[in-house]
């Protein structure tokens, strides 16, 4: 029996791209991510003639055509446009879908008043989660450029969710904002986060961000306390409105930062997304008759 083509999948965020070829089955061929200026100095213009080269390109050189590109993107009109480009200086002419969040798909239902608001970045990474964790009421805390938070019950209903400023953002804005505090960058700022127990603790068995004794440590240990409690206050009130058990999935570029400051169970899981665009894509193909 012939192999199906894959599906390429692209989940393009505020922070970076991330993209993958899947087979229909679900096998995982490839996988990679692109910074935006990686994309923004590839040599491609929005307005680059079809099947022009890039100067640099995402490691798709040697992997089987795929029927079809399914991308999620939050990053705006510029960085859609160079995806295109990119994609069609690869695969010239492939068909390139745009997921947008609707009211039902893939098993998930979307209970925001103006379904296609939704973010489909979340909206994918809710089908995802649905699929990784069958018959599970979830709470799914994403920590990239913002926080998200969505909750999701078992039978695919998102009752709805909430959005905050990020970590990363969170310590920029302080910095920006204010005349006497520093401004401090994710790289920094991890550095600066207590990995063991605080001088003079007590329990020495205590990990995680703590009181601090100078400014930057007080700064990048508070935003991340400030994620942390955000988190588990909203877990623990969802478990109390459903009187059910609820488990907890974290993702995103500033998870290992905030998971370290939670006190509550959680589960780590970093490709919903791509996930979800895949469930996305095996569901358009089969309509179509693919």
């Amino acid at each position: 029996m012939t192999q199906r083509a894959p599906y390429l999948l692209i989940d393009a965020g505020n922070s970076r791209i991330k993209w993958a070829l899947v087979q229909p089955d679900g096998t995982q061929l490839a996988a990679g991510a692109l910074a935006h200026d990686e994309v923004a100095g590839s040599g491609l213009r929005p307005d680059s003639p079809p099947g022009a080269q890039p100067g640099s390109q995402p490691g798709w050189s040697g992997w089987p055509a795929p029927c079809g590109a399914w991308v999620s993107n939050v990053a705006g009109a510029d960085v859609s446009a160079r995806i295109a480009a990119l994609v069609d200086a690869q695969w010239p002419r492939l068909p390139l879908t745009t997921v947008r969040a609707s009211a039902r798909q893939c098993g998930v239902t979307n209970c925001y008043a103006a379904p296609h608001t939704l973010g489909s970045d979340r909206w994918a990474g809710m089908i995802g989660a649905h699929a990784a964790f069958p018959g599970e009421h979830l709470l799914l805390a994403t920590f990239g450029t913002a926080t998200t938070l969505e909750a999701l019950r078992a039978d695919g209903a998102f009752i709805g969710g909430l959005i905050a400023p990020g970590w990363t953002l969170m310590m920029r804005s302080l910095g920006e904002h204010t005349a006497q505090l520093p401004t401090l960058d994710a790289a920094r700022a991890r550095g600066l986060l207590d990995a063991g127990a605080p001088l003079g603790a007590a329990d020495a068995s205590r990990r995680g961000p703590f009181f601090a004794t100078d400014t930057p440590r007080s700064l990048s240990a508070g935003c991340t306390l400030a994620q942390a409690g955000l988190i588990e206050r909203m877990w623990r009130d969802l478990q109390d409105e459903w009187q059910v058990p609820v488990r907890l999935v974290v993702s995103g570029g500033a998870a290992d930062e905030v998971a370290s400051a939670l006190k509550v169970p959680h589960t780590r899981h970093d490709s919903l997304v791509l996930s979800g665009l895949a469930l996305i894509a095996a569901e358009d193909t089969a309509r179509l008759g693919a």
